[in-house]
């Protein structure tokens, strides 16, 4: 756990967002999420931030497992398999949005808030993922303690400090992307 001290040094959700929205304006790209665990709540960290419609493309809210598979292209058989909490889905619905929204960077978020488990996993479970064209997808697993609220705030800011450091690792701003930072 960090100490008072640490969490008064880290960035607040807004100001991370503010960063990941200046990187994506100095890059040229734009940005769209897709969401479970969150409801909405990384899309609305971006929207807090003045000019973020200059890079913000919109978001899906994809809790049923029949949305995840038709607005964001997650196997169904897959869902129905292993279901909706695991780094694939993760991955998928941050491919889904990008491709949805023609974003060059997208943000997936799946997981359980709890108070009680969802398919077989643990609350407190989510897997993040972070799309970019042309490069890996970045995903992270995450296992937190504490109530629905505190455990779905956490996994907002784990996602931008996810997005916000697979931004950092693109070598030339802007390289294979048209004038409206979408996948060229």
């Amino acid at each position: 756990m960090a100490s008072k001290r640490q969490k008064d040094t880290e960035p607040s959700d807004s100001q991370r967002a503010a960063v990941i929205v200046g990187l994506l304006k100095a890059h040229g790209l734009r940005i769209s999420t897709a969401e479970s665990l969150t409801g909405g709540l990384v899309a609305a960290a971006f929207v807090s931030v003045p000019g973020a419609s200059d890079v913000f493309d919109g978001a899906v809210v994809a809790y049923t497992h029949e949305l995840k598979s038709r607005l964001l292209g997650v196997n169904a058989e897959w869902l129905a398999t292993h279901g909706a909490i695991n780094s694939r889905v993760a991955e998928d619905m941050a491919t889904g949005a990008r491709q949805l929204f023609g974003s060059a960077v997208a943000i997936g978020t799946t997981g359980v808030a709890g108070p009680a488990s969802a398919d077989g996993v643990l609350p407190g479970t989510a897997y993040i993922a972070v799309s970019i064209a042309g490069q890996d997808i970045a995903v992270r697993a995450v296992r937190l303690k504490g109530g629905r609220s505190r455990v779905r705030g956490r996994v907002v800011a784990r996602a931008l400090e996810l997005c916000e450091a697979a931004l950092r690792q693109i070598p030339v701003p802007g390289e294979g992307y048209d004038e409206v930072g979408r996948f060229a």
